[in-house]
């Protein structure tokens, strides 16, 4: 395996350093929220997942068109890795989700517009996981990938529009003027906010940097596979 990039180890280490700022930021900078109380806090990492598994998963497709414009096996990797990722920091966003409703919803899950949506993206990708596995052909596979990716990202859009299209109990974060359900933030809790998006952005970077990494190995050992069986 090659030594890690120098550009790789200072993301990872600063990944690191942003990571515990942003705890800090969390359990020390914000204002405890008047009305939930502490568990709120858990609002700022929740935002962050769920911003990495849509961005994980937007990416995706801009890799799968990559892919049907070039038929580069590099972009199906990078597909992937988006994917894989994107699903384990969206479900932590469901379930930190979760946490968050008990003590505010009275239920840890309730078939509201915007957890429906979010199981359906996690299930969607889910899927796109288990039906690769499937297709020997590696240009087959990344041929569907890259076509289940653009049309399974017609989801991803829909959760975020469903609290302003659909009723919902969940609250809005960016409320408009006269919209109902926004939350009351503080300058300090918006600051904590967008420092931990910036953070969970650059470990996406991290891990994806990694997988795809990880990804090029496990190709080269298909590609020596397929070569003894011929």
């Amino acid at each position: 395996m090659n030594a890690k990039p120098r550009w790789l180890m200072f993301v990872d280490a600063l990944s690191l350093i942003l990571f515990l700022a942003a705890a800090a930021m969390v359990l020390f900078y914000a204002p405890t929220e008047r009305m939930m109380g502490e568990v709120q806090r858990v609002f700022y990492f929740h935002v962050a997942t769920a911003w990495v598994g849509m961005l994980g998963f937007c990416a995706a497709g801009v890799a799968g068109i990559a892919y049907l414009r070039t038929a580069d096996l590099k972009w199906d990797r990078i597909s992937l890795a988006a994917v894989e990722i994107s699903l384990v920091f969206f479900f932590a966003a469901i379930v930190q989700g979760s946490v968050w409703a008990r003590p505010s919803w009275g239920t840890w899950w309730t078939w509201d517009s915007r957890l429906t949506t979010a199981a359906i993206v996690e299930m969607v990708y889910l899927a796109y996981l288990l039906l690769r596995q499937g297709i020997d052909d590696p240009e087959r596979r990344a041929r569907f990938g890259a076509i289940y990716t653009l049309a399974g990202f017609v989801s991803v859009p829909l959760t975020f529009i469903s609290i302003r299209l659909l009723r919902t109990i969940h609250p809005v974060l960016i409320a408009s003027g006269e919209s109902t359900g926004g939350m009351n933030m503080t300058s300090e809790m918006v600051q904590t906010m967008v420092f931990s998006v910036i953070t969970f952005s650059f470990i996406f970077v991290s891990l994806m940097a990694r997988r795809v990494q990880l990804g090029r190995l496990a190709e080269q050992v298909e590609q020596a596979r397929l070569q003894a069986v011929e």
